[in-house]
């Protein structure tokens, strides 16, 4: 039964010529005014719902916006189609608001604007756009184009590609998306997301093909809400097969110049403890720090006494190389062996002499035979002082 101020408020929304109406927290109209069922017909009488007027594709729009209404305390906007009494839908504007006891719902509605109709440039862009379209999946080879409205529903399915993945033109059209691709709850929540105003674009295999794909949303008014969203699907199997070829090739590459380089300045140990670095060619700076890493390395691993850096087949440095070789015997008497240069040209020995480094430090033979010698001879050298016996302690006198 019926409060007496309900009573009375849903006496003056009947004779008020307005399109008012009071409706229940479910939707259904309690209070119609004069106005109302004169524009809508006898439909709305009876405790009708108001989602049962609305057009077919608003009434998810409706719902939503009926939602939000009654978790709120503020009015909700929005634009519904509604069906009058000779069966056709009427572009309405509504506001409503919900009742302080939250039991209602009270609302006005007003014809929306109407849309001005298009001038002949709009029209001649219109079809040009079209046309684009049309041209774009008629002769774009590996590309798919499809849109979906507000619920997911395939408006568009096109393009060239669209044989490459098994099915025929226009073939999605009218099907859910949900239905199609969402067999999970995962797949289908990512795909709401899609409805959030943001552009997406990312990689995925499907259908035996691998896709670039952009995700675009649309909206029918500028700053108005996504009511859909266009997919742009590109096949890229060709250009990621060859993006794969070329990976292996590079790769292959790599592994041919570190055997290049590994071949230009062999490691060798010549004696036990004694390494010998030949260099030969053209001698630079990328070179000589990989020189100093290998070097180094096999130092430590083969516990050398003696590493000897053979310069008999090089016969220009620059002045960056000469410092990085002083660096060179400089890092390896840090590790406890001693460095020889051998077989010295006389440009290269201007070179380093040109440096103004100090060379007294720096251990120099004439060639790899001497170097070898030196290292040998320093090592028996060290062997036979410590066989050596030491002398016995001298006892003192008997007192």
């Amino acid at each position: 039964m019926e409060s007496a101020p309900d009573a009375l408020l849903g006496d003056l929304f009947s004779r008020s010529p307005d399109l008012l109406f009071i409706a229940s927290a479910e939707g259904a109209l309690r209070h119609p005014s004069g106005g109302l069922r004169e524009a809508l017909g006898p439909g709305v009488e009876g405790g009708a719902r108001l989602a049962d007027l609305a057009h077919p594709d608003d009434r998810a729009a409706l719902d939503a916006a009926w939602s939000t209404l009654l978790q709120g305390d503020a009015p909700v906007s929005f634009s519904v189609r509604l069906r009058d009494g000779g069966g056709a839908y009427r572009r309405l504007s509504c506001s409503a608001s919900r009742s302080s006891d939250g039991s209602a719902v009270l609302g006005s509605l007003r014809a929306a604007p109407a849309v001005a109709p298009m001038t002949e440039q709009e029209l001649s862009t219109l079809r040009l756009k079209a046309r684009m379209l049309d041209g774009l999946a008629e002769h774009v080879d590996p590309l798919t184009i499809w849109a979906l409205d507000g619920d997911g529903i395939y408006l568009y399915h096109d393009g060239k590609a669209v044989a490459k993945a098994g099915f025929t033109r226009g073939q999605h059209v009218g099907s859910s998306v949900y239905d199609l691709y969402g067999a999970t709850p995962e797949a289908a929540a990512e795909m709401r997301k899609w409805y959030d105003g943001q552009v997406r674009r990312g990689r995925g295999e499907a259908h035996g093909a691998d896709w670039d794909n952009w995700l675009i949303p649309l909206r029918s008014e500028p700053g108005g809400r996504v009511d859909g969203v266009l997919g742009v699907s590109l096949d890229v199997s060709d250009a990621r097969i060859v993006e794969k070829e070329l990976r292996i090739q590079l790769d292959q590459i790599a592994a041919q110049q570190k055997v290049i380089r590994d071949l230009s300045t062999p490691i060798i140990e010549v004696w036990d403890g004694v390494l010998t670095l030949p260099m030969v060619g053209t001698v630079d700076s990328i070179r000589t720090a990989e020189v100093m890493d290998s070097l180094l390395a096999q130092i430590v691993e083969k516990r050398a006494r003696f590493a000897i850096l053979d310069l008999t087949g090089v016969e220009v440095v620059d002045t960056r190389v000469a410092s990085h070789l002083i660096q060179l015997i400089t890092a390896i008497r840090l590790l406890g062996a001693s460095g020889i240069v051998a077989g010295i040209k006389p440009t290269v020995a201007q070179t380093m002499v040109a440096l103004g480094l100090d060379l007294s430090q720096l251990n120099t033979q004439r060639n790899l035979r001497a170097a070898l010698n030196y290292a040998i001879r320093s090592m028996s050298r060290a062997e036979g002082a410590s066989l050596a016996p030491s002398p016995a302690p001298i006892k003192p006198p008997a007192p």
